[in-house]
């Protein structure tokens, strides 16, 4: 499908046809890397891990653990 290059400012920018942003699997706000590759430019979408908190307690070990950090005295009405 041919499509064209338009301005966004200082920028440039290429308007992706919904039924290729679908096949893509990208919608409105997805991450996507930009790069050329022999002169082609390239765009993909980037898929990041999810993460959530009893994956990333499960890494706690002693060894990774550290002690408590002092920030300072307390300010204005903080109580410890």
């Amino acid at each position: 499908m041919e499509t064209r290059i338009k301005r966004w400012g200082n920028s440039l920018a290429l308007r992706i046809p919904r039924s290729i942003a679908a096949e893509a699997g990208v919608e409105y706000g997805s991450p996507v890397d930009v790069h050329v590759e022999d002169g082609a430019m390239i765009v993909r979408p980037v898929e990041h891990p999810t993460v959530d908190l009893k994956s990333l307690l499960k890494k706690v070990r002693k060894s990774n653990l550290h002690a408590e950090i002092s920030t300072g005295k307390r300010k204005g009405r903080e109580v410890w």
